[in-house]
């Protein structure tokens, strides 16, 4: 057993990078607790490994006392004197206690201590490896589903994709290769767990930047964005140089740049818009397509407006099932109240001084890419 242990020892920290002395004082700790439910000694018992022989010897420490109480734990100091004559009262001593038949418990123990020990070292090994790729896009491979999760191969984990991350609509089959967002890493005591997600705005942000140069060196930033995920995405944009246009480099020469992001979401719409410091006509912009007249803020609460569109664009300002208004009222963080031109004239909001009219934004300003054939719902 001597030698298998020393074989053990330099294996661990060779290939798996685990020191000796980690695991020694482990299987010193593991094998104390081991003696002690094996044969009932008190607390005072210490195990030491000998590192060139592999030999455990197993010893109980006893305090030099005047008047023996405990024989396991005290040792009379004229017992302490036979054994060294420079003993004093309040000295240990160390007693070799070590059972014929401990071997066989060591080697039970220190088996079970290696294979903890190499356990936890690979879990810290895939967990250091993959925390770097935390709020990162990754490729994987869809593996098996059960009724919570699907389950995507990273290579050296499995990470978990659940209802709420998946795109709503979007089927994963076994061996599909899919590009998901790291969102979360943690190190639990069944190892490591990545969660991924397709749904997540930050997938989107991080699609951009692999497609769009300008935005990974920090030419363009994304202001914000708002994703209602498998369906449609808002996405504001402002150039941090002068004389760039934002919305059209994100675009791409034909398209082809945003092209690319929509079919790897399967079709999913995208609006990329023009930020800008003025509220007003940020607002007018998150709600393209529709053309804004004008926008009046509430006194009462800044973050509160309503917005004047002509009468014959109430409902594209609105959208299906009121999801361009929903989507603007995201990107831009504002409550946002639709009139028409006839209503806002009949509740007399322009006797309230709406604000100043609004530009209606320019058709480069605001990009709508329609599904492709390929992966659009019927």
């Amino acid at each position: 057993m001597s030698k298998e242990l020393l074989t053990a020892l330099d294996v661990l920290e060779k290939e798996k990078g685990v020191k000796r002395e980690v695991v020694i004082e482990a299987l010193e700790n593991a094998l104390v607790s081991a003696y002690k439910r094996n044969y009932g000694q008190a607390q005072n018992v210490e195990v030491e490994f000998d590192e060139k022989k592999g030999d455990i010897h197993v010893y109980a420490v006893k305090d030099v006392v005047n008047e023996v109480f405990d024989s396991r734990l005290e040792v009379s100091l004229d017992d302490a004197l036979q054994l060294n004559k420079a003993y004093e009262i309040g000295d240990q001593i160390r007693f070799e206690v070590t059972p014929k038949d401990f071997g066989r418990i060591a080697a039970q123990t220190a088996k079970q201590v290696i294979m903890q020990r190499v356990r936890e070292e690979e879990h810290n090994v895939i967990y250091n490896e993959y925390i770097k790729y935390e709020n990162e896009i990754v490729t994987g491979e869809v593996e098996r589903r059960d009724n919570h999760f699907i389950y995507v191969n990273l290579g050296k984990v499995e990470a978990v994709l659940s209802r709420k991350d998946q795109i709503q609509g979007e089927e994963y089959k076994s061996h599909d290769k899919i590009k998901v967002y790291i969102y979360k890493v943690e190190n639990s005591s069944k190892g490591p767990q990545v969660f991924v997600s397709r749904s997540h705005p930050d997938l989107l942000r991080r699609l951009f930047e692999q497609e769009v140069p300008e935005i990974y060196n920090g030419e363009v930033e994304i202001v914000s964005i708002a994703r209602e995920a498998g369906d449609r995405a808002k996405v504001a944009v402002r150039a941090t140089i002068d004389n760039l246009d934002p919305v059209g480099t994100c675009v791409g020469p034909r398209g082809e740049r945003v092209q690319k992001i929509v079919n790897e979401l399967k079709g999913e719409n995208m609006d990329i818009v023009k930020w800008d410091e003025d509220p007003a006509t940020f607002i007018a912009n998150a709600l393209n397509p529709a053309d804004v007249l004008a926008v009046r803020f509430d006194p009462e609460n800044e973050h509160d407006c309503i917005v004047v569109v002509p009468d014959d664009q109430l409902s594209l300002a609105i959208g299906k099932r009121g999801q361009n208004v929903r989507l603007a009222a995201r990107l831009t963080g504002y409550k946002i109240d639709i009139k028409s031109e006839t209503d806002a004239a009949e509740e007399n909001l322009e006797d309230k001084t709406i604000a100043e009219p609004v530009e209606p934004a320019v058709e480069e300003e605001s990009v709508e890419t329609e599904p492709t054939d390929e992966g659009s719902e019927e």
